[in-house]
């Protein structure tokens, strides 16, 4: 794809957009030489310039070309694009959102719905809101006990609870009602 460009010395620049976000996008684009970069990344056959604000979300990334009967096409799987990865020293309230992003939401997107966190209180409480297909579900007790406490406080251990600060009385974009 490099050679097709007919530039010398192009490179590839990898970025997200919104990182950190529900909205990340992990993004390709060539590189030309003297355009603004960040941090160099020298491979055997290619130069991969990588932005220094997404770094942290660009851990564990894997860009991988998947052949197929067109030709094939360019991947790139970044799992810490909406959150970077966080460890045991890492703020509560990121390691907080690690969990929803990268464990609870995606479960719960099935259904159209989502959980964000509104705030750390400061007896260790996470204070959560459902959205879209999850606020006024007539089963979000369930998720709220059974799958989104109980992977928060077996993740985080250190968490006193949870409290739901959703209006459930809202069915307008329930999964269930």
């Amino acid at each position: 794809m490099l050679e097709k460009q007919n530039v010398e010395g192009i490179a590839v620049r990898i970025f997200i957009t919104q990182p950190g976000t529900p909205y990340a996008e992990t993004c390709l684009a060539y590189c030309r030489p003297g355009e603004p970069t960040d941090v160099l990344l020298e491979l055997e056959k290619i130069n991969v310039y990588l932005d220094k604000n997404s770094l942290a979300f660009l851990e564990e990334a894997v860009v991988d070309f998947n052949a197929d009967r067109m030709g094939g096409q360019l991947t790139i799987k970044a799992p810490n694009a909406k959150m970077p990865k966080v460890n045991a020293n890492s703020p509560l309230e990121d390691r907080i959102n690690y969990v929803l992003y990268s464990e609870i939401n995606p479960g719960l997107a099935a259904h159209g719905g989502e959980i964000k966190l509104v705030e750390l209180t400061e007896q260790q409480y996470a204070v959560l809101a459902f959205g879209g297909g999850c606020q006024g579900c007539a089963a979000v007790d369930l998720t709220l006990k059974d799958g989104v406490e109980k992977t928060l406080m077996e993740r985080i251990p250190e968490l006193a609870g949870i409290r739901d600060v959703t209006d459930h009385s809202d069915t307008t974009n329930a999964y269930y009602r």
